[in-house]
C-alpha cells in the first residue's frame, strides 16, 4: 500500500498555511509522505504529479475532480478539510471505487457558537446596535421594546441533530431554552440524553418552534426544505437560522416570508448565491443578521481540521477502514 497523500490546491499563501499545518499533523500520525500538488497546472502535469497518491485532499472547490481521480489507479479516497462535501460528485467517484469523507467534525463547535450567535444577535438587534454606536447616533436603532427578546423559555428546534445540532443542544442547555429536534438518522438513548434534547417530527417541529435552526448537509432531500410551504406553517414570531448551505432554503420564498411577516427573522451565514449578490434585499432587511459563510473561521477549526484530515490518511495508508464515509444521496 502507497502511503502518498496529495493536498491538491492553488498556489497561495492561505494553501500554504494550509499545507505546513497538515504536515506536522502527518508528522504527528507518522507513515504518511505529504504532497501538495498545485491545481493550476496543465492536466496532465497534474495527473504525472498525483501518481501513487492513495488519499487526495482537494484544498477548495477543484475543478474537474473526478476526471483528476479517475487517472490515479492507486486512489482510495477523497478527504475533505471541510464539513460539506456537496461540490464533490460523490456518485461518480464511487462507481471509481474511491471514496468521499469529510472532516469528522472538525469546525462544529465554531458553527455551533455561530448559530447560537446569530439567534442572540436576531433577538437583541445586535447587528442594529453596533451600527448605531459606528455612526456616531448612539441609542437611536429603531424598534419597539418588544421587539428585544431574551433565549429563556423559547422552544428551539434543530433540523439536523449530528456533530454541529448536537452542539447546539448541549451550549444552550444552560440558557433555559426547550430544545426539540428532528433527524433522518436514528441516536442511541445515551446520545440523545446527553443533548437534552426531544425528537419531534419536521412538521411539528417547523409549527411550533420560536427557533428553527438548519445543520442537515445539502444534498438531493434537503434542497429547499424550507420554502413556501415551511414559512407559512412557521410562527409569525419565530426565526430561522442557518448556518449550513444556503440551498437547504429557497431564498425567494424566505424573502417573501420576511416581506409578508409569515415569520420575524432570520439570521444566515449562507446563502443560495455566494458572494451574495449586491441587489438581493436580505442584508438590507431590518429583520435579517447575514455574516459572510464564515462560522467556522475559528483557528481551532483549522487546526483539528488538519489533525483529523491526517488521522482519516492514516488510517487508509495502514489498509484501515477510514472513518466520517459520505454516501452518495
Amino acid at each position: 500500500m502507497s502511503n502518498i497523500v496529495v493536498i491538491l490546491g492553488p498556489e497561495n499563501e492561505g494553501t500554504e498555511i494550509r499545507m505546513t499545518e497538515t504536515k506536522a499533523a502527518a508528522d504527528q500520525v507518522g507513515g504518511i509522505d505529504l504532497r501538495f500538488v498545485n491545481s493550476e497546472l496543465p492536466f496532465d502535469e497534474i495527473i504525472s504529479q498525483c501518481q501513487g497518491a492513495v488519499v487526495l485532499i482537494p484544498a477548495g472547490h477543484i475543478s474537474g475532480l473526478t476526471e483528476i481521480a479517475e487517472k490515479i489507479e492507486t486512489l482510495k479516497l477523497v478527504q475533505t478539510f471541510s464539513a460539506g462535501t456537496d461540490y464533490i460528485d460523490k456518485a461518480e467517484l464511487a462507481e471509481l471505487g474511491v471514496n468521499v469523507a469529510n472532516n469528522g467534525g472538525a469546525n462544529a463547535v465554531a458553527v455551533a457558537e455561530h448559530a447560537i450567535a446569530l439567534m442572540f444577535a436576531v433577538n437583541r438587534r445586535l447587528d442594529h446596535q453596533i451600527e448605531s454606536v459606528k455612526a456616531g447616533t448612539w441609542m437611536d436603532i429603531g424598534g419597539m421594546r418588544e421587539n428585544f427578546h431574551t433565549l429563556v423559555g423559547k422552544r428551539v428546534g434543530i433540523v439536523g441533530l449530528g456533530r454541529i445540532g448536537s452542539r447546539v443542544a448541549k451550549r444552550l442547555s444552560g440558557w433555559e431554552c426547550e430544545i426539540v429536534y428532528c433527524d433522518v438518522f436514528e441516536y442511541d438513548d445515551d446520545y440523545i440524553s446527553e443533548t437534552g434534547a426531544t425528537k419531534l417530527d419536521f412538521d411539528e417541529l417547523i409549527s411550533t418552534s420560536d427557533i428553527v435552526t438548519l445543520h442537515v448537509p445539502l444534498d438531493r432531500s434537503t434542497r429547499h426544505i424550507m420554502s413556501d410551504r415551511e414559512f407559512e406553517m412557521m410562527k409569525s414570531t419565530s426565526i430561522l437560522i442557518n448556518t449550513c448551505r444556503g440551498p437547504v432554503v429557497d431564498e425567494n420564498a424566505l424573502i417573501r416570508a420576511l416581506e409578508s411577516k409569515e415569520i420575524y427573522a432570520a439570521g444566515l451565514d449562507v446563502t443560495e448565491i455566494e458572494p451574495i449578490e449586491a441587489d438581493n434585499p436580505l442584508p438590507t432587511m431590518d429583520n435579517v443578521v447575514v455574516t459572510p459563510h464564515l462560522a467556522t473561521r475559528a483557528i481551532e477549526s483549522e487546526y483539528n481540521a488538519s489533525q483529523y484530515t491526517m488521522e482519516n490518511a492514516g488510517r487508509i495508508v495502514r489498509g484501515e477502514t477510514p472513518e466520517w464515509i459520505v454516501k452518495p444521496v
